[in-house]
Formats: C-alpha cells, structure tokens, sequence
C-alpha cells in the first residue's frame, strides 16, 4: 500500500491524534450540544488534518502553505471551543490541560511547517 507524503508529515500525525481525543472527549456533551458545539470541535479537528493532507498535494510551496495557514486557524478556532467548553464545565480541568497542550503542540508543529514551505517561495 502506498504511504502519502502527508502521513509522513508529523504535523498531520499529531493533528490526528488531537482529531480522535476531541472525538472521544465530545462523547460526553449533553444531547443538546450534539448539533452546536460537539459537531463544531469535531470539524475543526478533521479540517486541522484535511488541511494538511490537501495541502500536501499541491504543486507550488505557496499553495502549500495557504493550506497550513487555514489548518492553523482551525486549531485556534478548535482552541476557543475547548476553552468555552471547559467554562460551561462540559469538560474537566485534566481533559482542558490534556487537550489544549495537544493543540499547542500541533500549533507548534504547523508554525514550523508554515516558516519552512514560506522559505521555498521567496
């Protein structure tokens, strides 16, 4: 089976990691949240990935790092969900620090990823 260059990106690793805590941690919301908060921080955490996924397959280092941009906003779009998420107390302070030191360390992983595919189309 043939592996592509974005499972090898650990940008993309990690953001899947963060993509399947968020879906575990959701589990727990209300019923009500189902189509409000649940169904947003699970999109954001997919767009993270996918972002980095599609934009590995483009041609030009400018359109790669258009893509690692919109993955960043996803995080920090994720970011404020979990962090109001943690105020209406859906999710405990160790879920809180676990995930948002994920995100930190994904956000990490894309700035460098970012400044890298920047440098090629100077």
């Amino acid at each position: 089976m043939r592996t592509f260059s974005f499972e090898k990106l650990i940008a993309w690793q990690r953001s899947r990691e963060l993509a399947v805590l968020i879906y575990r941690v959701t589990k727990a919301f209300p019923k009500e949240e189902l189509f409000g908060l649940t169904s947003q921080m699970r999109r954001c955490s997919i767009s993270i990935a996918s972002n980095l996924a599609e934009g590995s397959g483009r041609v030009s280092f400018k359109d790669k790092a258009r893509f690692t941009e919109i993955a960043y906003g996803s995080s920090l779009e994720l970011l404020n969900q979990v962090i109001l998420s943690n105020d209406l107390e859906y999710i405990n302070e160790e879920e809180y620090i676990q995930i948002r030191e994920k995100i930190s360390e994904v956000n990490m992983l894309i700035d460098g990823l970012y400044k890298s595919q920047k440098a090629n189309f100077k």
